[in-house]
Parts: structure tokens; C-alpha cells; sequence
């Protein structure tokens, strides 16, 4: 096949290097265009990351000699050679969605890694395994934009993939009623390392800016309803939550509170997590993980060291599962946050609007 000609916008940061790393060899896309602010264009890319390459893996050959263009002053270059982009630009809010808006007009389809357009009515917020008939929005979405390829969809908060996937084909079988949801976040989470924020070290800070908010309204976009061309988000959920920001580099954990309107066993829930599988593991696409949802027996687990690379980081750990007090169950979810919470899941994200023709 044809590759895809691929660009990344925001290519220097953290999660820029992470979509750098993943699409090394990637048997559908090729990266033709690295975009990043005014201090990095002009530079070859690996000038431009020296001293800042902050992956444990080397820094991809085929990427090394590419020119960094300058994601705002470059925009017709980019979007003349990248046949979509993932974006993960740093700007402030406002100036992101004008800006991704401008690539979806100029009929380049843009997959984003930022909130910015999280929310908006008809920009779909996808996880492949979860809702990918939120797909169908793209059709709409073009026709306010007035476009035939253009398009934004954008992939949801990092730390709601460690418990929402979890959660889905349980809301689905058994009506969840409630939860609640207190998250550990990982400083690459911030786009930092203990190197740039030596104040993590040896320390817990119980506040994330926006976090929570994004955890209690994300989950009931991602389970809302298609209608009119826009998403109804879901009205039979209560969720409630604490984000807390930990000193681990990568992997968010989240200790799980769940009630339902019809209790299952404990071992009808195991079996659905391991047997389920989503679009993704149907289309068999090359950066989805064999099984999306791995139960561990063990008290101890998942443990961030151990299990965030599980699957190369695009599966969701589960383990502690549990009757409890004041809600029917409880457990606890872990996932890679930098693969997929972030660069992966856009990734696949990506594979799933190809292989469906919307790219």
C-alpha cells in the first residue's frame, strides 16, 4: 500500500517525541512534515531536540535530517505536504482551536492531541475500543467547515484511559449508576521529567489543574449519544473525582468506585474484561493491542514499573477488583499515559479513520 504522509506538529515536546518514536516504522504512515514554534524551525530536528530528547529509546534515524518547519508562519507548507497531522501543539486554548480549525479548512485532516476541541458538539473524542461510531460526526463537522477532507477529531484525557474503557462494557451490560474515581498521575503527564521538575521528587502534590473537571465530563461525551449531528453527552452517570499528580515519569493509576442499577458477580466482570474487544481489535490495526483489557489475579498489581509498557503501552491493567462498603465494587486501572493516553491513542485513532475511509 500507498503510505500516508504524516506531519506532527509540535514535534520537540514530549508528546511530540512520543508520536516521533511510535511512527518510526509504522507499516501505514510515513513522517514527512515536523512542525514546532519559532525557536525550533529551521533547525534539523535532531538540533532542535538536542539535549532535550527525553525518551529512553534513541531518537529515529529517518527523522533526524527533516527541517523543522514553523507550525504557524509554515502553515500552507504543512499542509500542502502531510496528507493529516497530529497536532500537540502548546498554545493557549483559544489559539489552538483557531489554529486546527485553519489545517481542517486548508483540507488537511488534523488528529489532536490537545483539549481545546474536546467537548465541541461535533468534533468526535475517540477511544477506537470504546465509541468509534462517534465517527460520523466527521461528516457534519465538514459540512459546517465547508470541506470534502478536512476535519478535526481529537482523543480524550490522558488519565480517563486508565478506568473509562473498563467501565464501558459494564455500563453497557449492567447500567452504571455511579462512580468515583481518584487518580495518580505521572509527572510526563505535565511534560515534565524529575530532571526539569526536581520539586516531584519525594513528593505528592493533591491538585491538577483542570483535571478533574475533564475526568467527571470526558467519560459522558465518550458514552453520549450521536443525534442532529452533535453529541448528546450521557445523563445516567454520576461521576466524581481527585487527580493527584505523583512522583512516577510515566503511567496514570486510578482507584475505581462503581455501582450499577443490576449487580453483576465479580466473575461475570472478570470475563467480560478479558473477552472484550473493541473496532479496533476487529480491523486488526497495527498499533491496537491484541487484548485491550488485562486482569491481573495478583493484590499487587498492576504496578506502574511493572505493567505500564504492557502490550507497548496501549493496553489498559485492571487487578484489585473488590465489593466495598459504599458502592457495589471496586478496583484499580493503570495506563501508559505518554502512548495511550496521549501519542498512541491518537495514533490508533488515526488508523481506525483510515481504515474506515474518512482519511
Amino acid at each position: 500500500m500507498n503510505k500516508y504522509r504524516v506531519g506532527i506538529i509540535g514535534a520537540t515536546g514530549m508528546v511530540g517525541q512520543r508520536f516521533v518514536s511510535l511512527l518510526d516504522n509504522h507499516p501505514w504512515f510515513d513522517v514527512t512534515v515536523l512542525a514546532a514554534s519559532s525557536r525550533s524551525a529551521g533547525n534539523k530536528y535532531s538540533d532542535a531536540v538536542a539535549g532535550r530528547w527525553s525518551l529512553p529509546t534513541p531518537l529515529p534515524v529517518p527523522v533526524k535530517d527533516i527541517v523543522v518547519l514553523d507550525a504557524t508562519a509554515d502553515f500552507r507548507r504543512i499542509s500542502e505536504n502531510a496528507d493529516f497531522v497530529f497536532s500537540a501543539v502548546d498554545m493557549k486554548k483559544e489559539d489552538i482551536k483557531v489554529f486546527e480549525e485553519a489545517l481542517a479548512k486548508a483540507e488537511c485532516p488534523v488528529v489532536s492531541n490537545n483539549s481545546a476541541n474536546r467537548g465541541a458538539p461535533d468534533v468526535p473524542m475517540i477511544i477506537p475500543e470504546v465509541n468509534p461510531e462517534h465517527m460520523e460526526l466527521i461528516e457534519h463537522q465538514r459540512r459546517r467547515l465547508g470541506t470534502k477532507r478536512g476535519f478535526i477529531a481529537v482523543k480524550s484525557n490522558c488519565s480517563i484511559q486508565s478506568y473509562v474503557p473498563a467501565l464501558h462494557p459494564l455500563r453497557d451490560k449492567f447500567g452504571l449508576t455511579r462512580a468515583l474515581v481518584c487518580t495518580y498521575q505521572s509527572i510526563s503527564g505535565a511534560g515534565k521529567t524529575f530532571e526539569t521538575w526536581p520539586e516531584m521528587t519525594d513528593n505528592v502534590i493533591p491538585y491538577i489543574g483542570g483535571e478533574e473537571e475533564k475526568s467527571e465530563k470526558e467519560p459522558l461525551f465518550i458514552w453520549g449519544t450521536v443525534s442532529d449531528g452533535k453529541i448528546l453527552p450521557a445523563d445516567d452517570i454520576n461521576i466524581t473525582s481527585q487527580c493527584i499528580r505523583v512522583p512516577v515519569t510515566d503511567g496514570h493509576m486510578a482507584a475505581v468506585f462503581m455501582s450499577f442499577a443490576k449487580k453483576p458477580d465479580i466473575t461475570e466482570i472478570k470475563n467480560i474484561w478479558r473477552q472484550y474487544k473493541g473496532l479496533a481489535q476487529e480491523l486488526d490495526l497495527p498499533s491496537a493491542p491484541k487484548q485491550f483489557l488485562h486482569y491481573f489475579e495478583e493484590n499487587d498489581r498492576p504496578q506502574t514499573r511493572l505493567d505500564r509498557e504492557l502490550e507497548g503501552g496501549m493496553a489498559v491493567s485492571l487487578g484489585r477488583l473488590r465489593t466495598d462498603s459504599q458502592y457495589d465494587y471496586k478496583f484499580i486501572g493503570l495506563s501508559h499515559n505518554t502512548v495511550r493516553g496521549a501519542a498512541g491513542g491518537a495514533i490508533l485513532t488515526a488508523e481506525l479513520l483510515c481504515a474506515k475511509g474518512f482519511i
